[in-house]
């Protein structure tokens, strides 16, 4: 975990240190992360998970888990189980300190009461459409509901009745009477409370009235103690209804701070577009290893330490950027380069056959498996007469700053020997290369030769005889384009005026987002790899046992990301 010497700067950080040294609260500090179970945490998530309990941990404090269960028509216990695992697998843990909304629902009816007995909330008949067009725009003024000016009376035996089930859905909503005219829309009189005829996954049928976020979220800080409630940036335009609340109740007042939230290039953190991809099909679900998605980054192979480093190296900004997808590469790159052991996998195997290697001799050479770690080790690897080796690796006519093998060609295959192309056979029918002839000189096994001769070429391979069958698939961004759609990735629409532009997803979808590749051959030592294993696959990339698909005698091998120098060999010489 993060501690006080190690821990990044920026202006959040400040303003709790500035806090705990005032003996602000008593010098305590208490952060939460409040995520709704309405769907799975991305990478998004994590960048706030990181900043709140980080801030707490370096302070001495404590984070809570607080789930924002406030619709019951949209949440599921598979979301919230799913959260729970994530935040644990990015390291972090919330002790005893796990709530939900709902727990308050009592408490929040009783606020709600209080501020209609202050004359502050009443009960509306209009519709959603109604209120809608009633709230006005952000140039022109909202005007008073037709029935802002009940008694206090009224308004408090409608709202029993509201919570009695004496009314369907939309004929009465609870709203704050605050100030139609106000410059933030957010003022205009805002829905609290809204009747929702639906079981909820923790109180069942006992409620059939709910809160809004807005008037949830403040009281729920207040009620936990929370002393800095960390938001994202669009929620600085709620933050006035946010006080508004608090004080009107006249309770324990927490104090908001924003940041900038993540924006990732070639990416869609918008949970309504997240949830379209899943329903829609575009993808196999929450954890496909396209999505952004922790369940899917893990799946792919990513690793916790890689995100909280990455969260680290981007910061924790007042303005919104989009970063580019490239440092998130780079964060697992680094990560894994320290941590994966290095085999070999022959993602489209081209059968090697040498001919003066003698017939059923096997032998095994030494690897060694993280050159970044001498404490890893090494491995043997058979070797014998009969290896194949990738389809990119072989050119009949091979092109200048072309050093692997070739017709005439002498070349070394890692860790073994030195071999010569004497011979090409191809299919008669498409003439493609379907088999390469080679010689092999003795001497040279382990890349040393008795004249000193240095080639500039080297392959990896896999025995034929020993291969362990595999699918690979290769993933690339789910988007075509660095800024998809121009969506709004705004998490925050509930009562909004302004609707995000809809867009098709579809229509902008990477096709090649996915290759799946069948009949690749990889080495002996992978046949006991266990499901979310991660390898360097020498010159192809880092990979992951896929953790939903492999099996036993089934491996199936995802890759996280691709090595940057063979990207730029690969896409120079293919084809």
């Amino acid at each position: 975990m993060t501690n006080e010497t190690s821990a990044p700067s920026d202006f959040v950080r400040n303003i709790v240190s500035d806090d705990v040294r005032a003996v602000k609260n008593g010098g305590q500090v208490v952060t939460r992360f409040p995520p709704e179970p309405n769907g799975y945490l991305h990478i998004g998530h994590a960048k706030s998970v990181c900043l709140n309990f980080g801030v707490a941990s370096e302070n001495g404090g404590r984070c809570h888990l607080r789930f924002d269960d406030t619709n019951p028509t949209k949440e599921e216990v598979e979301f919230v189980d799913s959260i729970q695992e994530d935040v644990r697998w990015l390291g972090w843990n919330w002790g005893e300190h796990l709530y939900f909304a709902s727990d308050y629902f009592e408490s929040l009816y009783e606020y709600a009461v209080q501020l209609i007995q202050k004359g502050k909330a009443y009960v509306c008949d209009l519709s959603p459409q109604e209120i809608r067009e009633y709230r006005g725009t952000l140039t022109e003024p909202g005007k008073d509901s037709p029935y802002r000016d009940r008694s206090i009376e009224e308004n408090l035996t409608l709202f029993e009745k509201m919570r009695a089930g004496n009314f369907d859905e939309g004929a009465h909503v609870l709203r704050a009477k605050i100030d139609m005219a106000s410059p933030n829309v957010n003022l205009r009189d805002p829905v609290i409370y809204r009747i929702l005829k639906a079981s909820h996954h923790r109180t069942g049928d006992t409620w059939c009235i709910y809160p809004t976020y807005d008037f949830t979220h403040g009281q729920s800080d207040s009620i936990e103690g929370v002393t800095h409630s960390i938001c994202t940036l669009e929620f600085e335009d709620h933050r006035p209804l946010y006080n508004w609340f608090l004080e009107s109740l006249e309770i324990f007042h927490p104090q908001q701070i924003e940041f900038a939230r993540l924006n990732l290039s070639y990416t869609v953190l918008s949970k309504r577009k997240l949830i379209e991809l899943v329903e829609n099909g575009h993808v196999t679900g929450w954890d496909d290893p396209r999505m952004p998605t922790l369940s899917g980054l893990r799946r792919r192979g990513y690793t916790p330490e890689a995100i909280r480093n990455f969260c680290d190296k981007i910061g924790v900004a007042k303005r919104d950027t989009v970063v580019e997808l490239a440092l998130l590469e780079h964060s697992i790159r680094e990560d894994l380069n320290r941590r994966a052991p290095r085999v070999m996998g022959v993602l489209r195997p081209l059968r090697l056959v040498i001919d003066n290697y003698p017939e059923g001799q096997v032998e095994e050479v030494d690897s060694v498996n993280n050159p970044e770690d001498p404490s890893h080790g090494s491995r043997k690897i058979p070797f014998s007469k009969v290896v194949y080796i990738e389809q990119e690796d072989f050119r009949e006519d091979p092109p200048k700053g072309f050093y692997r093998l070739s017709p005439g060609r002498e070349v070394r295959l890692k860790d073994a020997y030195y071999v010569t192309c004497v011979d090409v056979i191809k299919n008669e029918t498409t003439g493609e290369v379907e088999e390469l002839h080679c010689t092999y000189d003795p001497e040279s096994q382990g890349g040393q030769t008795a004249d000193g001769r240095k080639v500039r070429g080297t392959s990896h391979w896999v025995s034929e005889a020993h291969a362990i069958d595999a699918e690979v698939r290769l993933y690339d961004t789910l988007f075509a384009d660095a800024e998809p759609m121009g969506v709004s990735d705004h998490e925050f629409e509930e009562e909004s005026n302004v609707r995000p532009v809809e867009h098709e997803l579809a229509d902008h979808l990477n096709p090649n987002s996915l290759e799946l590749l069948t009949g690749c051959k990889v080495e002996p030592s992978l046949a006991t790899a266990a499901p979310g294993s991660t390898y360097q696959f020498l010159r192809q990339g880092y990979f992951c046992v896929d953790s939903a698909d492999s099996a036993p005698g089934m491996l199936v091998f995802n890759r996280t990301v691709p090595l940057r120098d063979s990207w730029a060999r690969t896409e120079k010489f293919r084809g």
